[in-house]
């Protein structure tokens, strides 16, 4: 059978330090906890608009990969904002907001205007490379404060556009996502503005906790929608707060028996991959040139890696050429699998698995057979259309037609 993503290269590395059929210890649960989870859920719940992302089954991919079960967790219509993305930065700047208003202020009273004033003098900021930046954006529009948002060179115009639409002033910065990242800080720190960052630093951690608690409602809905515990989660990198998320919920919700986790990078731009080697979060340098826009990170989120160092079974990195080969699988579908729309984020963790099941011993090392139950995280759809019509030769529009004509 020809494979579904021609041979490619991989890089893989198991981790020596994980506590596997181990509960969660005290580590990973200083950073993220179930009543911070429980918190964000009862919150974001409220918001307009919630409703819990599918959990689809790709039975045709599974037959192909030679694995019992796929979940693919679509996030391509999450709020209006097309990834996972929403649940953190607007929850982190909602919870911002209300820490600088009286006590008791409500997420109903900054909906209904009852601190504009009081609101419209705060203003925050971030770098990013496209999702994130448009869920503060988001939020910040949504409860009334002012919004900064810093891009390095390479994020594209379609991500550009799609944050201004949400109110925020947008600036231009050279370099790459860690270049804006410091810059961010500079300027917040000279104007008084609130930095609402998906990575930590020494000296930062509040928000990026919130962001990432933010996340774990994803996985919580995750945990609901599946009918037995996976035995696999092949989830993304970048600077390390989705794929920390992703594990600290699955080790809540299945303790000592939860699934392998094994986190997948662009070879470009492969920080975890390289802190993993190392025993301490390491950055990596250069350009950072992937397609994989939202995971082009190269410097580790020193609080994700509280979570991720003794969490993460493998580390794996792969190329830009395998990620479009799976945007395409997914946009096409495999055997009898509906069409669907994956962003060149979402598919990081797709590509891994398929790579995988295509070497006999990566495959063992990774305890991947006939048997597995893979859950994947498909973080995004269509953030930039222009994108992904580049990549995968057609709209979004008439992928989500295919798979309406499917069904």
């Amino acid at each position: 059978m020809r494979p579904l993503i021609p041979h490619d290269t991989v890089l893989h590395f198991a981790n020596p330090r994980v506590r596997r059929g181990e509960p969660m210890g005290e580590r990973p649960r200083a950073v993220l906890t179930q009543s911070g989870m429980i918190e964000a859920r009862d919150e974001i719940r409220r918001w307009p608009g919630y409703a819990p992302t599918p959990l689809i089954s790709l039975a045709g991919l599974a037959a192909a990969a030679r694995v019992d079960k796929v979940f693919y967790k679509d996030e391509a219509h999450r709020f209006t904002l097309n990834s996972f993305k929403a649940l953190g930065g607007a929850y982190a700047v909602l919870r911002l907001l209300k820490s600088k208003l009286p006590a008791g202020a409500t997420t109903d009273d900054l909906l209904a205007g009852r601190y504009r004033e009081a609101v419209a003098d705060i203003t925050v900021c971030c770098a990013t490379d496209g999702n994130h930046g448009r869920s503060v954006a988001w939020g910040a529009q949504q409860f009334g404060a002012r919004c900064v948002i810093y891009l390095h060179a390479t994020v594209s115009r379609g991500r550009e556009d799609a944050i201004a639409r949400f109110g925020a002033e947008v600036r231009r910065v050279g370099g790459n996502y860690d270049d804006s990242v410091r810059q961010a800080a500079r300027d917040a720190e000279a104007n008084g503005w609130y930095v609402v960052s998906d990575t930590s630093y020494p000296g930062y951690m509040t928000v990026p906790r919130d962001v990432m608690q933010g996340y774990t409602v994803m996985v919580d809905e995750a945990v609901h929608q599946l009918d037995a515990p996976p035995t696999h989660c092949f989830i993304q990198g970048g600077v390390g707060g989705l794929a920390a998320a992703t594990l600290a919920q699955l080790w809540e919700a299945y303790g000592a028996d939860r699934p392998r986790i094994v986190v997948v990078e662009p070879d470009q731009a492969a920080c975890l991959y390289a802190s993993a080697r190392a025993g301490t979060p390491t950055a990596v340098a250069g350009e950072l040139e992937t397609l994989m826009a939202g995971l082009a990170c190269g410097e580790a989120s020193l609080l994700a890696w509280e979570v991720l160092d003794e969490g993460v079974d493998d580390f794996m990195a792969v190329s830009d050429a395998a990620a479009v080969e799976a945007m395409r699988l997914l946009a096409d579908g495999v055997g009898d699998d509906a069409p669907l729309v994956a962003g060149e984020s979402a598919v990081a963790g797709l590509a891994g698995l398929l790579i995988a099941r295509q070497d006999r011993e990566l495959s063992q090392a990774l305890g991947l057979d006939e048997h597995s139950r893979v859950l994947l995280i498909g973080s995004e759809g269509a953030t930039d259309e222009a994108v992904y019509q580049e990549l995968v030769g057609r709209s979004a529009a008439e992928v989500m037609a295919e798979a309406d004509t499917h069904a």
